[in-house]
């Protein structure tokens, strides 16, 4: 339906609407901007909860280390070796053209675990970790 403009001619209009076409881009939009974030699940992890300080949005390109409560390692969703770790991340690193690891440890993995970890990365030369957790939920 459409209005007519006083032409002088009666009858339907051939001009397409899109007004309900750009409403359901714009849905599908904000659809895709709140589950982009949530897009990379990888390991199954219980991480450690803290208050929120910086929104990394974790994507498939970026270089993720992901331990276990078993010790097993992954980089993105690829089972690594520990013996092979660290030349598997410095290849990946390589890779993406990018200098930063983030870190996914969980929560029952020992102290003593990550921070060795930690420090064999740094003597290959990792200089840039970034430590994934969960946002503490507020308690209001």
């Amino acid at each position: 339906m459409g209005m007519n403009m006083g032409s002088g001619k009666k009858g339907p209009v051939s001009d397409i609407n899109v007004t309900p076409l750009v409403d359901v881009m714009l849905v599908l939009l904000v659809i895709f901007m709140v589950t982009a974030p949530m897009l990379f699940s990888g390991i199954d992890l219980k991480l450690p909860k803290t208050q929120k300080v910086n929104n990394v949005g974790l994507r498939p390109e970026l270089v993720i280390l992901s331990i276990t409560e078993a010790e097993q390692f992954f980089i993105g969703k690829n089972s690594v070796a520990s013996k092979d770790l660290v030349p598997a991340i410095l290849k990946q690193l390589k890779e993406s053209k990018t200098e930063v690891v983030y870190l996914r440890a969980d929560y029952s993995l020992r102290y003593e675990k990550v921070a060795k970890l930690i420090a064999n990365l740094k003597k290959a030369g990792v200089s840039n970790i970034a430590l994934v957790t969960e946002v503490e939920k507020s308690k209001e």
